[in-house]
């Protein structure tokens, strides 16, 4: 019982940040291309801005690690 709700957590850690990075990817893409089609030379900050919400899913991702292993013991 304690492992299935150490899983469900370490899932609950990487999908929720997965959705979260998803919405702001989504969000600042639309931006970002019509920032581009406007102005070329923004493209390098935006392609920034878009690598700035995955550390939110290596986060979580390190968070699932974190309660598999140390509380997995």
């Amino acid at each position: 019982m304690e492992l299935g709700l150490l899983a469900i957590g370490a899932g609950l850690a990487v999908g929720l940040a997965a959705i979260a990075t998803g919405l702001a990817q989504a969000r600042i893409g639309s931006a970002g291309i019509g920032a581009i089609t406007e102005k070329p030379e923004l493209a390098g900050r935006v392609i920034l801005l878009l690598a700035i919400p995955e550390t939110l899913v290596i986060l979580g991702f390190a968070v699932a690690a974190m309660i598999i292993i140390l509380l997995g013991e």
